[in-house]
């Protein structure tokens, strides 16, 4: 005989919990508690396949003496490639490359993107055909855009060089000179990405109270102060997104100088993903490569946290 459902009241809520017959209440109570995880079990299968098990394997590779050309022979070697590579004097060159493109995109393209918001925030539609105009070299493709700055900075029939010569300046090599060819991949990085950064700086400009601007006028605050005291602490959470956002690509840049130097002259734009595909697929030295990955990985990782632990104090989220 089939047991009939049972109702009673739970001790100080005046509710009536009914219980199913034949259902014991601990199998229900665990199929509640493991129902989220169901769900989130594809995303988190996918997350460990395609995240944590390339950053494992490349961890493992990188103790490995290995190459690309033979899978079958590899050798155990330990810290021995991160000697290496510590004791690589090209290595070393790409550090401080990387550091030098970093600091100088980052810096200067954000100051740059910020000034143009404050000047393209408006509401006349001329700044609005400016604002498309900025962020257009944002949409066209890298390879393009790559391909145009190298006919502009070519020393003999570039525009650039032709303009310093109709004003009087002598011209540059660009490319063509150690002394430059690391500023040439600045000026490029920083005209591409400046249109992006400039409509998210415009957009978190849009984003706050117009009151607060009423009342610094009402007390007669210059435009200094209103800047320094009320723009910038209110646009602090898009300044941090962007700091982490340019840091991290900074790092990552790879497609303009496979196209425009290939790490040359004398290894003067050589950067650390182009150094990792040079020594993989240039080189066939899996070992290496590795191990300038993992080090890849320990520098945005540390960067990352060194801008959360000091910067998060100073965002004020409205």
């Amino acid at each position: 005989m089939r047991k009939a459902a049972t109702a009673h009241e739970l001790p100080g809520t005046g509710r009536v919990q009914t219980k199913a017959a034949g259902k014991p209440a601990a199998w229900l109570e665990l199929a509640t508690r493991l129902r989220p995880y169901l769900y989130l079990a594809p995303a988190m299968i996918c997350f460990l396949l395609f995240f944590f098990y390339p950053i494992g394997s490349i961890i493992y590779l990188s103790f490995l003496d290995w190459s690309l050309i033979n899978l079958e022979e590899m050798e155990w070697v330990g810290l021995q490639n991160y000697r290496d590579l510590l004791a690589d004097q090209d290595f070393r060159q790409v550090l401080g490359n990387t550091a030098v493109f970093t600091v100088a995109t980052v810096g200067i393209g954000l100051t740059l993107s910020f000034l143009l918001a404050l000047w393209l925030n408006k509401k006349a539609k001329v700044y609005g055909i400016i604002q498309a105009t900025v962020f257009s070299p944002h949409i066209i493709s890298l390879v393009s855009v790559s391909m145009l700055w190298m006919w502009l900075m070519d020393p003999q029939f570039g525009l650039l060089n032709a303009a310093l010569e109709a004003v009087g300046l002598p011209g540059y090599t660009w490319l063509a000179d150690p002394k430059s060819s690391l500023l040439s991949l600045i000026i490029v990085s920083i005209w591409k990405g400046v249109g992006y950064n400039t409509l998210i700086f415009i957009a978190g400009l849009q984003s706050i109270p117009g009151d607060i601007y009423e009342a610094a006028a009402l007390d007669q605050s210059p435009w200094w102060r209103t800047l320094v005291r009320i723009t910038i602490p209110m646009l602090s959470p898009t300044i941090f997104f962007l700091l982490i956002i340019n840091t991290i690509s900074s790092f990552q840049v790879f497609d303009t100088i496979a196209i425009m130097t290939q790490g040359g002259p004398i290894n003067s734009t050589n950067m650390l993903v182009y150094y990792i595909y040079e020594q993989g697929m240039d080189f066939y030295n899996g070992g290496l490569a590795a191990s300038a990955s993992v080090i890849l990985l320990i520098l945005v990782g540390i960067l990352t946290a060194l801008h959360f632990l000091f910067m998060s104090r100073r965002v004020h989220y409205r």
